[in-house]
């Protein structure tokens, strides 16, 4: 595999040296810090949750700019619960956007940009397994 080909993503791990801590570094050279105990980084599950809740946020934010929707915050409150046992994967997890800006009749905007996400654009979403039970919902802030 070549590093030209468009389809290819590569980043970079290096455990820091202190407890479980890792850098992380992405082929841009954009970097971040994981850490396993949570002390210094999110953790990689984490991590996780911010990558999904992230991929959505930005495909709403360009959905709803592209309809002419007009914005001033979006956040996401995210919760995630995990399997008792090992691997403990992630068996359902909740978000809540709030987006700031819209009007009472861009309610439907909203709802269609949150499902384009789920159903078509969010590619951290598609990557986890088919059986995770999700919980999304947009409201005015």
């Amino acid at each position: 595999m070549s590093s030209s080909e468009p389809n290819v993503k590569r980043v970079h791990l290096a455990w820091t040296g202190e407890g479980l801590a890792f850098q992380g570094r992405a082929a841009a050279g954009t970097s971040l810090v994981l850490d396993g105990d949570a002390e210094q980084a999110p953790s990689p599950t984490d991590a996780l949750l911010l990558s999904l809740a992230g991929c959505m946020a930005i495909d709403i934010l360009h959905i709803l700019k592209k309809s002419r929707v007009s914005i001033t915050a979006l956040t996401a409150d995210v919760e995630g619960e995990r399997a008792e046992k090992p691997p403990r994967r992630f068996e359902s997890v909740r978000i809540v956007f709030t987006v700031t800006g819209p009007e009472a009749e861009d309610e439907s905007r909203m709802e269609r940009a949150l499902a384009l996400s789920e159903g078509t654009y969010c590619s951290v979403l598609h990557t986890l397994r088919s059986d995770l039970r999700l919980d999304l919902s947009v409201r005015r802030g």
